[in-house]
């Protein structure tokens, strides 16, 4: 039987010449091959949107959570709001 970390799913995505050289360049650039460069971008997306997703939803819960609401909604904090 394989091991979890072993197994592996193939993704395979269509570019154009320059943009295969400049993913290569960078890539290079940074000492890495092609598919560690490209597996550390995707993943640095995904980062990004989930960070962003979890602020998204505390922002949400401004209104409604007190904890929340007296972080954001201070004396000593307005004076940025003033800005």
């Amino acid at each position: 039987m394989a091991r979890a970390d072993t197994v592996r799913e193939r993704v395979s995505i269509d570019v154009r010449p320059e943009e295969h050289r400049q993913i290569k360049l960078f890539a290079t650039l940074n000492g890495q091959t092609i598919r560690e460069f490209v597996l550390e971008s995707v993943r640095a997306r995904m980062q990004r949107e989930q960070e962003a997703r979890e602020v998204s939803d505390l922002i949400k819960h401004l209104d409604t959570d007190p904890v929340l609401t007296a972080l954001w909604e201070n004396e000593r904090d307005a004076a940025y709001d003033r800005l």
